[in-house]
């Protein structure tokens, strides 16, 4: 049993042991812990400490689990001359993120009509297993989605160029290579642009409940309680997922597993040809999903137009990602030193300063948009210059599942879930029973816990709780 030191009530630290090159830093409370310990995650964070090139230590959020090769919730950074890219580290839904938007309705405007928007937002929206888009594309148009992301999609009238200022990457990743993609990834891509997908990808309707920091709220554009926001989680769909396939594939025929703890902790050196057609390949996926996000906000904003009428309006706050590399900039023993910070399940928590920033953010901090499981909080939390020094400026990205998908269909009917739901006030709309019944709120963890350990530990504090009255799930 690997030991486990407490270095206050929120942090923890295993030692570099074995084959570790570096040691594991992790953000639990004691009873996140106990639940985290429950599964793989640790034995997958000390496989991850063990790749080569890995720098610094590896980091274990509040929300981590056991994940493909590496656990959900985990940050690794590697060198950006000697180290590597490891697809499993980045996930198979590459830069599935959130995105929130914020009206100028509230709670009371809501009650009257939430059940015939959400049946709308449904009908706009195609969700769940396999649903395909009602928008229809060329090859042209997608080799150009994956260049430019959601630059593109503002282009065809899908918004405005103010929201790419709002969204992470200015929604377009520039080292993008569209000839780094399979034709079958490309395929996949055709049928789903501007779908929300299964799973944990929701839609929500929600509204503000608490507000903890005014200052930071304002800046952000939530101004006050009982205000309606709209939050919703997607990805890169089955173009990401095939990406992920392919180069796992072909870095392991390449290279070879056997010098790894884990087959599924394959990778190719950063400075490879392999290692740079995989980062193009994962930039064209991510300009997908950016994309695809921005065009679900349009019809979003054209079905509150729908049911409330032209004075209705929604601007957007923030689009965040998680499942990424970034080459990003740190100082580590007193020089500046680009890296390849993987984040799985893991966002950015910038905080004030850093020039990836949006100019209107840059003197508060990054907003952290961390969902809930289907029926709880969701909360708006902002960046700081800590989380920069402790994890890579990195925090969790939700609540992080307890229990298997499979579980928790054996544990809670569809039915069960959704009368549970209506006794919160919360009209929920599905794709299918079972998406229903694997997201129940029970199969998560406790997401005020998880937040109230990013606050505690200063990689992520709280800026307003949002409450869902709606959703749509895939």
């Amino acid at each position: 049993m690997v030991e486990i030191i407490k270095i206050n009530d929120v942090t923890w630290k295993i030692e570099k042991q074995g084959n570790m090159l570096v040691p594991i830093m992790l953000f639990a409370s004691e009873s996140l812990l106990e639940k985290i310990k429950q599964d793989s995650t640790l034995q997958q964070a000390q496989n991850m400490a063990m790749v080569h090139g890995v720098v610094k230590n590896v980091i274990v959020c509040p929300d981590a689990h056991q994940g493909y090769g590496a656990c959900i919730g985990g940050v690794s950074a590697y060198d950006f001359k000697t180290g590597v890219v490891s697809p499993g580290q980045v996930g198979y839904d590459i830069n599935c993120g959130v995105r929130l938007i914020v009206t100028n309705l509230n709670k009371t405007d809501m009650e009257i009509k939430k059940k015939e928007l959400i049946d709308e937002l449904f009908r706009a929206i195609p969700s769940g297993v396999g649903k395909g888009t009602v928008f229809k594309i060329t090859k042209e148009d997608l080799q150009l989605i994956l260049k430019e992301g959601a630059e593109w999609a503002v282009k065809k009238g899908f918004g405005k160029k103010e929201d790419l200022e709002k969204t992470e990457d200015g929604g377009k990743m520039t080292f993008a290579d569209p000839s780094a993609v399979s034709e079958r990834a490309l395929q996949r891509g055709f049928s789903q642009l501007g779908s929300l997908g299964s799973g944990n990808h929701f839609l929500e309707i929600q509204y503000i409940s608490k507000i903890y920091n005014p200052e930071v709220a304002k800046t952000f554009g939530l101004l006050e309680e009982g205000q309606v926001v709209v939050m919703f989680h997607c990805g890169s769909r089955g173009l990401g997922h095939q990406v992920a396939s392919d180069y796992i594939r072909e870095m392991e025929d390449t290279f070879g597993w056997k010098h790894l703890p884990d087959r599924e902790l394959v990778n190719a050196p950063l400075s490879s040809d392999l290692g740079k057609k995989y980062l193009g390949a994962m930039a064209a996926a991510a300009n997908f999903a950016f994309c695809n996000r921005q065009m679900i906000m349009e019809w979003i904003k054209q079905t509150f137009v729908k049911v409330f009428g032209d004075k209705v309006t929604l601007e957007m706050v923030y689009d965040i990602t998680h499942n990424m590399a970034k080459v990003e900039e740190y100082t580590l023993d007193g020089k500046k030193v680009k890296l390849c910070v993987h984040r799985k399940g893991a966002t950015r928590a910038f905080g004030p300063g850093r020039k990836e920033l949006p100019e209107i953010y840059r003197s508060v901090g990054q907003p952290i948009l961390l969902p809930g499981s289907m029926g709880t909080s969701s909360y708006v939390l902002v960046g700081t210059k800590k989380a920069e020094e402790l994890t890579f400026g990195s925090t969790a990205h939700g609540a992080g599942r307890l229990m298997s998908r499979h579980e928790a269909i054996r544990t809670w009917s569809a039915d069960d879930v959704k009368k549970d739901l209506a006794k919160k006030e919360i009209y929920v709309k599905a794709g299918s029973w079972s998406g229903i019944s694997e997201e129940a709120p029970g199969a998560y963890k406790n997401v005020d816990e998880v937040v109230a350990v990013s606050d505690a530990a200063g990689i992520g504090k709280m800026v307003c709780q949002l409450k869902p009255m709606g959703v749509v799930k895939g």
